[in-house]
């Protein structure tokens, strides 16, 4: 077998009892080639060792090469870590968004959240939502070679001259004829459309609606987010904040086009983000609209499932009470949380339930503005710990204070503002908790260590 040129991929890792272990295949090795096929990626890694027979090529440091066959198991894993998880350089975005969020962000911040990604590889393993710019024929063919589902995409709208408008990008409006490609291959798709006031909202929402909707069922959902604005928007384009009754008129033109899809389909597709419903004073939909919460990462439906979630750990709470009250009329105390100005009303509601349940708790919960990104920006996912050290001072915090998840860098105790959770902790003088994005975790750690309530 000849030599391959190319590089190949550093192994960071190999498992223990794996295939690889058995194969003296180590840390430090490159993964060169699978029968005989150049490995751009994960995707075409985790293709080719599917089969039953391979042969793999391994160079080791010194540059001998091994070639290895493998009997195994479809599907079965070599046990095999790479250095890069992509197996390939992260893409970054070449549009210039009138939208783009990293764009409002102030200088001095960790480098990482300056990074933008359009990355359709990703999209695929994180969930992360990609314009089409940034992908080739070829990125594609192997999609639809490999039938990878589903892929997430931001659609903004589906007037070509406009998409061009409002990514920058003169090529953005026939990117979307690869969505045609991507429909008639069956790769499953789910879209966004970020909504800029007098620019792709009204009229143009609604084509773009109808537009989409051709493409069912193979794009499953499609979610509708307000525009999030920050106050560092100097020499950015002028957009404007949507008002209570532009709300309102977004959630009615939705609304129709869900009673249509629904007749038509059997599913409501297109979706409003929490968001809407609180800025135009409307109930948040019963969780059969949110068609099994498909747009959960887009904050669709977050706030009515972690609602419904609540409301089942109440019944199961009380049932216990109901079994054995002790452990729960001997619980006393006081704790707090924080959560953004978007959940308040709702997290807020929830602990004054739970304190009429166990009526020796007392919790304090926060509101926390953000003056970080400026106080259009609702959401608990962006607070800083700055902004929370500075509101908190001063404030009756009790035996703990409760933390959303979703201010955490993932696998983290950092904030946005790299501040950790020790830092908090240190400058409020509090035990800190970390509460999960779920009803269920609302509940277990308010209730965490007072008691015989496991």
């Amino acid at each position: 077998m000849k030599n391959k040129k190319q590089k190949g991929h550093v192994i960071k890792e190999v498992r223990e009892g794996s295939i690889a272990k058995e194969l003296e295949i180590a840390p430090g090795d490159r993964l060169l080639a699978i029968n005989d096929q150049e490995i751009e990626d994960v995707f075409d890694y985790q293709y080719y060792v599917e089969d039953e027979y391979i042969e793999i090529l391994i160079e080791k440091p010194d540059g001998e090469q091994w070639l290895l066959e493998v009997d195994k198991d479809e599907d079965e894993d070599l046990g095999i870590v790479f250095e890069n998880g992509l197996m390939d350089d992260y893409r970054s975005c070449h549009n210039k968004c009138i939208f783009c969020f990293i764009d409002q962000m102030p200088k001095g911040m960790r480098e990482t959240l300056y990074f933008k990604d359009d990355d359709s590889r990703l999209s695929f393993l994180q969930g992360n939502y990609v314009t089409l710019t940034n992908m080739s024929d070829h990125d594609v063919d192997k999609i639809i070679k490999y039938h990878l589902s589903p892929i997430n995409i931001s659609f903004q709208t589906m007037n070509p001259s406009l998409r061009c408008m409002m990514l920058n990008n003169r090529f953005a409006g026939e990117a979307l004829a690869k969505v045609d490609r991507l429909y008639q291959a069956g790769i499953t798709m789910n879209g966004q459309i970020v909504l800029c006031k007098g620019i792709n909202d009204g009229k143009e929402l609604e084509y773009s609606i109808s537009r989409l909707m051709e493409y069912l069922p193979v794009l499953e959902s499609v979610s509708v987010v307000p525009v999030g604005l920050s106050k560092y928007r100097e020499g950015l384009y002028p957009l404007q904040p949507f008002t209570s009754d532009d709300a309102s008129e977004v959630l009615t033109l939705i609304h129709g086009f869900q009673k249509e899809c629904m007749k038509k389909f059997g599913t409501h597709f297109i979706h409003a983000s929490d968001e809407w419903y609180v800025l135009a004073g409307q109930e948040l939909p019963s969780e059969e609209n949110y068609d099994g919460y498909l747009q959960l990462e887009n904050g669709v439906g977050m706030l009515r499932l972690l609602i419904n979630e609540f409301e089942d750990a109440i019944m199961q709470l009380q049932q216990k009470i109901e079994q054995n009250p002790d452990p729960f009329i001997k619980v006393t105390g006081e704790i707090s949380m924080v959560t953004g100005r978007l959940a308040y009303p709702y997290i807020n509601q929830m602990a004054e339930r739970l304190m009429k349940i166990v009526e020796g708790i007392r919790i304090h919960v926060y509101e926390i503005k953000n003056e970080f990104f400026g106080e259009m920006i609702t959401v608990s996912g962006l607070l800083t710990g700055q902004d929370i050290i500075r509101q908190l001072r001063g404030k009756p915090l009790g035996k703990r204070l409760l933390l959303p998840g979703n201010l955490l860098r993932s696998g983290e105790e950092v904030l946005l503002d790299d501040v950790t959770v020790s830092d908090l902790e240190k400058a409020l003088q509090v035990k800190i908790d970390i509460v999960k994005s779920s009803g269920y975790d609302f509940v277990e750690t308010v209730l965490k260590g007072w008691g015989n309530n496991e």
